[in-house]
């Protein structure tokens, strides 16, 4: 019994304004969550709350399903506590400075603690030298130094006294910086030193022998004199070092007075070992050195990379360009009044992954593969729960580290968002993705086209509405919004998830009614805005159409022709798509190639437009099931095809072209097909159904409907159409016909008109064509049996 065509209601689906109980969307309370993702939203909420390892969230689902707007509001809605949130500080390392050192804070401590270094480094600069030196202080110092004189006097007073019975005396004499003590001799009690005591000697005023005299007596006490030089040195080196910890110890304590409040207010042993360590280092560079001391705002400052207000809700970062340095942070170096770029402490700034520790960080997993080196510090970071601000990949300049911070313990949550082919693409390529992504997210492109579903679509429309400040619109408006929504999903029974796509037309359709000064969206708004949108991008359909027209493409829409058959293919013009026609043709001969597919052969065939021209050898083998094998050298071709060509959807009808080749048998060019085989002529689904018969429609209605022409389709796309208007109701009229066959035989009786024949007992009925075929099998077996050399 041959198919009978479609008729014009089961082409296209259309939505019963009296299912819509209002007037206007004015009526309508807009939605507050997201619609037909129940699943996905239970997986998504228990990835937020569940705080275990490794369960970061992988939101899987097309652009545009709404995932970041329900991502946003769940944690809007849910307004989870940073109970862990820390401040985060970068100070000077007096011991490396290469190596920031890392203080983490509670919470609104950061900011406290820096005014309390800035504070500090004022007093060192204006108030520090002058509580070193006080009045107290000074007379301290006095009466230490007056200490050590009373015991210098002590053990040299008898040395003194007996030097001074054998006419002698120590005196202090200065060479160069160098002071020593030494001998004099006593003239009527005063001390002479050696050129004076020569003159007395040669004025007659001293006795000859006296500089004998006072040599002997000198080398007699000359061991007594270094003994006493001796204890006198260490007496004052003692005094020395006694002033030295004096000064140091009163330092500390006016360093620690200084110090006092923000010890006392920050715990955490960091911030304690730090303010031991600026202590040090003031009394080393300030007391110790002499030098130049360095300026304390610097040295002593604190860099704030990150910083919460207590009490807040855990920080939401949505990272939209996931650069290293928006990750993991930079090192900003400080230009120097010469010139010169230096790195320190105060150039560390932060990432995204610390701005949401303790939080949560959303990112577009193609963001992310897109970045260079941006993948593997995310998944290193997640698996070592360390943030590495200077991780290996990262160095300044010419491969130098500059400076490497303390590394960061941090916990967050990422969330990203992509698509199936990135999700498959991860857990098969990085072992640690599924350990550190457990939590999957699935959002289904299509929800339930049913009562509750149509009502949910009005309510997606107010919320658009209102979010856009666009005009209402009519129930005839909103229905046909939502017949929009099944063209989109072009599944049975299913309308589009992708709301944008929807929003889209909605603003458009808005803007329309405000140029005719409508108050009201109505259905024919909506219809011209789609009409409007897949115009702007139709110029390779209407270029590909005018090359139809004037004969440089070849395509037959009327007649028989043998070997020839109307394939049917799509093209992407962003979101939308474009079908049309391509021509396949067929020739065999005797021999022993097989069927050979001219696209492989020229490197113009994906892979699975090559697994399906492989499915159709298996099949052709299976409807001809001959006692010997099949010689014949048969080719088919995409005519005028100049691009790579992949997909399976072509497959019957090349099927349908090789069988025609073989029996001579013409095909009716009036008809085109689209369908996949299996290797027992099962026809089976495919893509873009709707879409690859209007383009067929639109190259046959400019040349004119005659009635006979129409589109093969899979019996399982039958539930899927959702033709234009003008299509469904050609169809309507008869005008153009839509057969939904489920097998090759059902296919080849539509484009030959006879029966296709059926396996028995006895094989084929002869005058059915694969009857036909299995003669003219064995006819070329023959002819290549007896050939030379066969």
């Amino acid at each position: 019994m041959p198919v009978p065509a479609l008729s014009g209601e089961a082409v296209r689906w259309r939505c019963d304004e009296s299912s819509f109980q209002f007037e206007s969307t004015a009526e309508v309370a807009a939605v507050t969550g997201i619609v037909g993702q129940d699943t996905a939203l239970e997986a998504l909420r228990f990835g937020l709350e569940c705080h275990a390892f490794g369960q970061n969230v992988f939101v899987r689902g097309l652009s545009g399903t709404g995932r970041m707007t329900m991502v946003q509001r769940l944690l809007a809605d849910m307004a989870p506590s940073g109970s862990c949130l820390n401040d985060y500080v970068f100070v000077h390392n007096f011991e490396r400075p290469d190596r920031p050192r890392l203080i983490v804070l509670d919470a609104g401590q950061a900011r406290p603690l820096r005014r309390a270094m800035r504070q500090f480094a004022e007093f060192l600069a204006k108030g520090f030298e002058k509580a070193l030196n006080d009045s107290q202080l000074v007379a301290s110092r006095g009466k230490i130094q007056e200490n050590a004189q009373a015991r210098v006097q002590a053990l040299s007073a008898p040395l003194e006294a007996e030097l001074n019975e054998a006419g002698l005396t120590m005196a202090t004499v200065s060479n160069g910086n160098v002071q020593r003590t030494v001998l004099q001799p006593l003239v009527e009690g005063q001390a002479v030193g050696p050129e004076q005591f020569e003159k007395l000697i040669a004025a007659g005023k001293l006795p000859a022998d006296a500089r004998q005299t006072f040599i002997d007596t000198a080398q007699k006490y000359s061991t007594r004199l270094q003994e006493l030089t001796v204890q006198v040195q260490d007496i004052y080196r003692s005094l020395q070092d006694e002033m030295i910890k004096f000064n140091e110890q009163h330092a500390r304590t006016v360093l620690d007075e200084a110090l006092a409040q923000p010890r006392k207010a920050l715990q955490q042993p960091e911030a304690q070992h730090h303010f031991d360590t600026v202590i040090d280092d003031v009394i080393e560079t300030r007391l110790r050195n002499g030098g130049e001391a360095p300026d304390p705002t610097v040295r002593y400052g604190v860099n704030i990379v990150h910083e919460h207000q207590c009490g807040k809700a855990a920080p939401v970062v949505v990272e939209r360009s996931p650069t290293l340095s928006n990750l993991l942070g930079a090192i900003e170096p400080n230009w120097q009044q010469n010139g010169q770029m230096v790195s320190d402490y105060r150039s560390v700034r932060a990432g995204s992954l610390l701005r949401a520790n303790g939080g949560y960080l959303i990112m577009d997993v193609r963001d992310v593969l897109t970045e260079k080196g941006a993948w593997s510090v995310l998944m290193r970071t997640l698996r070592s729960s360390q943030l590495e601000i200077i991780p290996r990949e990262m160095t300044w300049p010419f491969n130098q580290a500059s400076i490497q911070p303390d590394p960061i313990a941090i916990k967050v949550r990422v969330i990203l968002m992509g698509d199936s082919s990135a999700y498959y693409a991860l857990d098969g390529k990085d072992q640690d993705f599924s350990d550190l992504f457990k939590v999957l997210a699935d959002f289904d492109t299509v929800i339930a086209r049913d009562e509750l579903g149509l009502q949910r679509y009005a309510a997606v429309l107010a919320r658009i509405i209102e979010e856009d400040d666009l005009r209402h619109f009519d129930r005839s408006g909103v229905a046909a919004l939502t017949e929009h929504g099944a063209r989109i999903a072009a599944s049975k029974g299913q309308l589009t998830a992708r709301f944008s796509r929807i929003a889209d037309i909605a603003r458009e359709a808005s803007y329309l009614a405000g140029k005719a000064g409508d108050q009201l969206v109505t259905g024919e708004h909506v219809r011209d805005a789609v009409r409007r949108t897949k115009a702007r991008a139709s110029l390779p359909s209407e270029r590909f159409q005018r090359l139809l027209n004037d004969g440089t493409i070849q395509l037959d829409t009327d007649g028989p022709v043998v070997g020839q058959v109307n394939g049917l293919a799509v093209m992407n013009a962003g979101p939308l798509t474009y079908g049309f026609p391509a021509r396949i043709t067929a020739t065999i001969g005797p021999g022993r190639a097989g069927v050979i597919n001219i696209e492989d052969a020229a490197s113009m065939s994906g892979a699975i437009h090559t697994k399906g021209f492989h499915i159709l050898g298996g099949l052709l083998r299976y409807l001809l099931r001959s006692n010997h094998p099949l010689a014949f050298s048969a080719s088919i071709a995409f005519e005028q095809s100049y691009g790579g060509i992949d997909g399976d959807s072509a497959s019957g009808a090349e099927m349908c072209c090789l069988l025609s080749a073989l029996t001579g048998i013409p095909l009716r060019q009036s008809l085109a097909m689209t369908g996949a085989i299996d290797q027992h002529g099962h026809i089976q689904a495919i893509g873009g159904v709707n879409e690859k018969i209007e383009g067929f429609f639109d190259i046959c209605s400019f040349r004119g409907l005659t009635g006979d022409q129409g589109v093969i389709i899979p019996v399982s796309n039958a539930g899927d159409l959702m033709l234009r208007e003008d299509v469904a109701d050609a169809c309507g009229r008869g005008e153009f016909h839509i057969y939904a066959v489920d097998s090759i035989y059902q296919a080849l009786e539509l484009f030959t008109g006879m029966a296709a024949g059926q396996w028995g007992e006895n094989g084929y009925a002869p005058d059915s064509m694969l009857g036909r075929a299995v003669a003219m099998a064995e006819q070329y077996w023959q002819q290549s049996a007896s050939s030379p050399g066969s």
